[in-house]
C-alpha cells in the first residue's frame, strides 16, 4: 500500500512537472521549464553580480577613470551579462525569444495596473547612467537636503545626507525636478559672506580687513582669487558681500569654512573698530501739547 501511494506521489509530481501552461510558435512552455528557468536566473544573476564586480576590480580599476565612470561602467556590464544569461537560458530550455511578446504583453497590462513607477525609475536610472547628471560620490541637494551620492541603482539612489542618514530618492525625482549638484563639474565652489558695517565706516577699511580675514585659513583657495563688493546702502548697513572659493569635499566642509571665516572677520573688526550694523529706529512723537511724564515710587 505504502509503494502504491509513493508511486501515485511520484506520478503526480511528473504531471506537474510536465503540466502544458501554454506554447509559442509550437513549443509548449511547461512547469518544469519556468522552474528551471527560475532556478538558472537566480543563479545566474548572482553570478553576473560576481563577475562584473571582478571585471571591475581587475580590469577598470586599471584605467584611468574616476569611480563614478567605473560604477557606471560596472552597472552596464552587469545588464548586459544579464540579457545574455536571459538568451542563453532560452536557448537552453528550448523557449523562443517570442515568449518576449507574450511577456511584453503582461508587462503593459502590469504597467497599467500601477508598476508604471517602477518602470518610470529604471528607466531614469539607465538614462542618469548614460547622460550623467548625478554620479556617485556627487554632492547634491534636493528638498532642502545636502549630502552625498553613495549608490545608483536600476530604481532609486541612496543620498547620505550631513545628519549621518540615508535619504532614498527615486531615480526620476533627478530628472523631474531641479536638482543642485555642487559637484558636477568639478569640486570648485564660491561661498558668500555678507556683512553690514555701520554708517560712517571708511568703506576702503572694511574692503580691506575683509580679504585680511581670509589670510592663513588653509580651505580658501588663493585662485580664483577672492574679491569683496560694496553691495548697498542698506536700510541700517554699509552691505558687503565678500567671495571666495573652495574645494568642497564634503557636505559640512562649506559650513566650517562659512563659520572659520565669521570668526575671523568679527575678530579682526572688533581690532579695528570696525562696528557689525544692527538695525536702529529713531523714533519721533507728535503731540498737540508736552508730554506729562509722573515718577512714581514703589510701596
Amino acid at each position: 500500500m505504502e509503494n502504491f501511494i509513493d508511486i501515485n506521489i511520484v506520478e503526480w509530481l511528473r504531471d506537474i512537472w510536465a503540466f502544458h501552461i501554454t506554447s509559442v510558435d509550437n513549443y509548449p512552455i511547461t512547469v518544469g521549464k519556468i522552474v528551471k528557468g527560475i532556478t538558472l536566473m537566480i543563479m545566474g544573476y548572482f553570478l553576473c553580480r560576481s563577475l562584473s564586480r571582478e571585471i571591475e576590480k581587475k580590469l577598470l580599476t586599471r584605467l584611468d577613470i574616476d569611480t563614478s565612470l567605473r560604477h557606471t561602467l560596472r552597472t552596464i556590464i552587469f545588464y548586459f551579462l544579464l540579457i545574455i544569461l536571459t538568451l542563453f537560458i532560452l536557448r537552453l530550455l528550448n523557449i523562443p525569444i517570442t515568449i518576449f511578446t507574450v511577456l511584453g504583453g503582461a508587462l503593459a497590462l502590469g504597467v497599467g495596473l500601477g508598476s508604471q513607477n517602477i518602470v518610470n525609475n529604471f528607466i531614469s536610472g539607465l538614462v542618469m547612467m548614460i547622460e550623467r547628471p548625478i554620479k556617485m560620490g556627487d554632492i547634491v541637494e534636493l528638498e532642502g537636503m545636502t549630502g552625498r551620492v553613495e549608490h545608483i541603482g536600476p530604481r532609486s539612489t541612496r543620498i547620505k545626507t550631513m545628519n549621518n542618514t540615508h535619504m532614498v530618492v527615486p531615480n526620476s525625482s533627478f530628472l523631474e525636478r531641479n536638482v543642485l549638484n555642487w559637484t558636477l563639474s568639478d569640486d570648485v565652489v564660491r561661498l558668500d559672506i555678507k556683512v553690514g558695517a555701520a554708517y560712517g565706516t571708511d568703506t576702503r577699511l572694511v574692503e580691506q580687513t575683509l580679504l585680511e580675514s581670509l589670510k592663513g585659513i588653509e580651505k580658501v583657495l588663493k585662485f580664483p582669487e577672492p574679491i569683496v563688493f560694496f553691495s548697498d546702502f542698506g536700510a541700517n548697513s554699509l552691505d558687503f558681500d565678500l567671495y571666495f572659493w573652495i574645494k568642497l569635499y564634503d557636505p559640512l566642509q562649506r559650513f566650517r569654512v562659512e563659520s572659520e571665516v565669521r570668526h575671523r572677520i568679527s575678530d579682526i573688526f572688533r581690532e579695528k573698530e570696525i562696528v557689525i550694523a544692527f538695525p536702529q529706529r529713531d523714533i519721533h512723537m507728535f503731540t498737540d501739547k508736552p508730554l506729562q511724564v509722573n515718577l512714581s515710587k514703589d510701596s
